[in-house]
């Protein structure tokens, strides 16, 4: 298993290292991920009862998403966004045992 968890994640590493080159992606990508984070745990605080703006939550996290979104099409690899590849390399063993 050990192996396993280490393979992915040396692929993870290697996959964001040739996706995020570009100055501008990099630096969206630095800007976006705390809005992203903040965003996201804002929502899920508004969904466990805590009074946190939602409206303010939901703007924060769609501006983070915009952000990677430009930043990748300003690096030319829309088509690799983290949602993307992460659906790729999860559904790779599910996809090949499921047809063997």
């Amino acid at each position: 298993m050990h192996i396993i968890y280490s393979t992915v994640q040396m692929t993870i590493l290697k996959i964001i290292k040739n996706t995020h080159r570009h100055p501008v992606n990099q630096a969206l990508h630095s800007i976006g991920a705390p809005f992203y984070g903040l965003g996201l745990t804002m929502i899920l605080g508004h969904l466990a009862g805590i009074h946190t703006n939602l409206a303010a939550a939901s703007a924060m996290l769609l501006a983070a998403i915009a952000m990677f979104v430009l930043g990748h099409k300003i690096e030319g690899n829309l088509r690799m966004m983290a949602p993307v590849l992460l659906f790729r390399l999860l559904s790779r063993p599910f996809l090949s045992t499921r047809f063997l």
